[in-house]
């Protein structure tokens, strides 16, 4: 069990939005696809066992970028290679609107706003993502725009999330963070007192604590999770 975090009462839940809002696996495969694909273009065989192998290590490590970990241990650290790939892939990522709505996380910011508490965004997306969310009907749940194409800001970087405080008019402490990545979001919210849900998803599922400063308050499966989790840390006070 990790330590408590956070003193004063919950006012606030911030979310990141790959992991908890779009379950992202469309948008996974299309990436997978490309980089694969990048791959082959210039000439750097690989199996799918190393493939999977450079995802691993990628997620255990800690890799700040896992797109870029991988393409560089499969370039065997081709500098000029990795970066043609990189940017390639991206290119390609932007022309792509692949956002898939997580079943049911609707309903749960609908009972959070109902509950009274002010709900924002910390997340490392492009700026369109504020209308995809509006156009799937959830965008006016949300009382920021605290989006890394937005602020210039990323995570792990604290003061994305000292941002989103700010535009909710909060304190880090009055604050529950949901998202799906150790590193980007459980480990600097914790350093500035927020509590923590982790919804354990995606490829990054299988991050682990390095250590017990670095678990989060719950861990959750689905949206039905989110809430219950979220309820339960507003019981505790």
């Amino acid at each position: 069990m990790s330590e408590p975090n956070g003193t004063g009462p919950i006012r606030a839940v911030i979310f990141d939005v790959g992991g908890p809002l779009d379950l992202e696996t469309a948008f996974e495969a299309a990436i997978d696809a490309d980089i694969r694909a990048g791959l082959q273009h210039e000439g750097f065989p690989f199996s799918d066992a190393e493939w999977d192998e450079a995802n691993r290590i990628a997620v255990e490590t800690f890799a700040p970028s896992l797109y870029r970990s991988v393409i560089w241990r499969l370039t065997a650290g081709d500098r000029g290679a990795s970066l043609h790939i990189y940017e390639w892939m991206e290119t390609q990522a932007a022309k792509r609107d692949l956002f898939e709505l997580r079943p049911g996380i609707a309903g749960v910011l609908d009972a959070l706003k109902v509950r009274g508490l002010k709900l924002g965004l910390a997340a490392n997306q492009p700026a369109k993502v504020i209308g995809l969310l509006a156009e799937l009907g959830i965008g006016h749940y949300f009382q920021n725009e605290g989006i890394s194409g937005i602020y210039g800001l990323r995570k792990p970087d604290v003061r994305l999330f000292l941002r989103a405080c700010e535009d909710l008019a909060v304190e880090p402490d009055q604050c529950i963070m949901v998202g799906d990545r150790i590193d980007n979001d459980v480990v600097p919210a914790r350093v500035l007192g927020m509590r923590t849900v982790r919804i354990r998803t995606g490829r990054h599922r299988a991050q682990r604590p390095r250590s017990w400063d670095e678990t989060p308050d719950a861990e959750v499966e689905d949206a039905p999770g989110i809430l219950k989790a979220i309820e339960g840390l507003l019981n505790e006070k």
